[in-house]
Parts: C-alpha cells; structure tokens; sequence
C-alpha cells in the first residue's frame, strides 16, 4: 500500500517520553500567553498556532509592545521576539522542565517583562510544579518534527473544513492542556451547565469553555491511555443516538470510554486520499450531531471555501 509522504508515521510508544517533554514545554509557554492576554470565549485566547516552522502564541501585548514566543522545530529553538526589536532563543534540547521554565523566566525578565505563571502542569495526573520538576527527559528532534509535520497536514484539512460554516466557529488552534490540535463549531445555543470535574483544570474555565452547544473535532498524538495518535469528534451535549450514528470513513468508530468518534491517524496516513478521508470523518461526524440535535443547517453552512471567489451576498 503506498503512503503519502507528506504525512509521517508517528508512534506514540517510540516519542512517548520526548512527547511528554514537548507537552510541558508548551505548557510553560502557553502559561505566558494565558497570564499576559485578556480571557476570550471558550479560552481561545491562551491556545497555540500551528506555524510554518512550529508552533507559536502569536502577538501577546506587553509594555506598550508586542512579544511572540515561538517553537522553532527546524532549528530546534524557542525563539522570544519582541516588537521592540530583541531577539531572544533557547534552545529545544534533553534536560528538565525545572531548568527550561528557569531558562524562559530568565529571558522574559531580560526582555523587561514581569510575569507570573501558575508553575503546575494542566490536565495532567499527578504533576509536578516546573519548578520543582528535575527529572532529565530526552529530545528526539526527528520525533518532534515528524509530530508538527502531522500537525501542518491536519492543521490544513481542519482549516478546509472550516470554510463550510457560516455560523460561530473556532479558529483551527493547538491547545496545550490536552495537547491537541481542534477546531470547533457551534449551534448558536446555550448548552447544560457542564459538570466539571476535568483533572487540573478548574471548573469554571470548563464550564466556560462548554457554555455553548458545539460540535468538535480534532487531532492528538497519543497518550498512555490511547496509544496511538487519533482523530476525534465529540458534540456537547451530545444528542440522543450520536453514539450509534453511521460515520466515515470505515476505520472510524465511536469510543465509549472517551464518548467520542476515533479515527486512527495511520488509517488516514495510509489513504489512497488522505484529506479525503479526513474531511470525510470531519463532515459524517458534523452532520450525525448536526442532525440529531436540530441545529438550523441551512442557515449555518455553506460550500467550501476557495481562494478569491467570495460568498455570494
């Protein structure tokens, strides 16, 4: 079977331990971003952006100026620009969360700027404070670019399929929480007040952040308790018989563990048509919690989007 290249293997057992490196990595950065940006809806203000060479905040306004801190997975540094005109990098390497987030606080403070972050990992079962983290994990930087390689070609169908809506939607967005990437629309109702309960997140940034009837997809690398990167959609609330709907492709199948649709990486990275496959997973699962909730589909969606050819008004 031949395999598109542009869409790496990626095995969560072999990066696992860089993987958790990476994630708490993001975690320190995405911090930054969240104490120095005002709180937006559904905590869209606090996620990452899949870029052409990683992943970064984007302009965060400080001092009267503009920082952005960005991971730069070619050159494997992090990179601090500032808009008045200081460049800043450490570098993306083996060591402790302890000495990166000493290394990132360090070089905030050298650029004049006084944060403080919350220094306990997010969603993350028995964490340990940054600080206090000593433990030396590796950095597999051909592990890491093969990860943000699958992030550019999910990152690009997510942004596809998001040109066929009309309604209230996320952008496509990296959260480092859940250390996924996601893309999410919604009904233009009010959802049940959610229940809480999310391990290192607390309730009331939950309970925002599903506020709204929504319907969600998309893309993580694996944890230990699924071990293998995955596709994902989900509807909140999630309507009578969404569980029992018919999706595509045929690799997809609804988790009840995780209450939501799976579709494993590889099946797609194997596809005769790859983003085929995907938007077909990202349009089956829409329209099974479109339909089952009554959402008014007519006035929410539209054709997908191409390059200069307006919507007709």
């Amino acid at each position: 079977m031949s395999v598109v290249s542009n869409w790496p293997e990626l095995s969560w057992p072999a990066w696992r331990k860089t993987a958790l490196h990476l994630q708490l990595m993001t975690q320190v950065v995405g911090k930054i971003r969240l104490a120095l940006t005002p709180w937006l809806n559904h905590s869209w203000h606090v996620t990452l952006t899949v870029t052409a060479r990683g992943l970064t905040t984007g302009p965060i306004a400080v001092n009267g100026e503009m920082l952005e801190i960005a991971f730069d997975f070619l050159d494997e540094q992090l990179v601090f620009t500032s808009s008045a005109g200081s460049i800043s990098i450490l570098p993306l390497a083996a060591g402790s969360l302890a000495d990166f987030h000493a290394g990132a606080m360090e070089t905030l403070a050298d650029l004049g700027i006084d944060v403080v972050i919350d220094p306990m990992p997010s969603e993350i079962a028995d964490a340990i404070a940054f600080p206090q983290d000593m433990q030396v994990r590796p950095y597999d930087a051909g592990a890491v670019r093969a990860f943000w390689r699958a992030l550019v070609q999910a990152d690009r169908v997510f942004r596809q399929f998001r040109t066929g809506f009309l309604g209230k939607a996320s952008p496509v967005h990296f959260f480092w929480g859940s250390f996924d990437l996601a893309v999410t629309r919604f009904s233009g109702h009010g959802a049940p007040r959610h229940p809480g309960g999310v391990p290192g997140l607390p309730d009331a940034v939950t309970r925002e952040a599903y506020s709204h009837e929504e319907c969600s997809a998309g893309f993580w690398p694996g944890s230990d308790a699924f071990p293998q990167a995955a596709f994902y959609a989900y509807a909140y609330p999630a309507p009578e018989g969404f569980a029992d709907a018919a999706v595509e492709p045929a690799a997809a199948a609804f988790d009840a563990k995780l209450g939501e649709f799976l579709l494993p990486y590889e099946a797609v990275r194997v596809a005769a048509d790859p983003d085929g496959a995907l938007l077909a997973f990202l349009q089956s699962t829409y329209n099974a919690a479109a339909n089952l909730a009554g959402w008014d589909r007519a006035a929410l969606e539209c054709a997908l989007g191409a390059p200069r050819v307006p919507r007709p008004a």
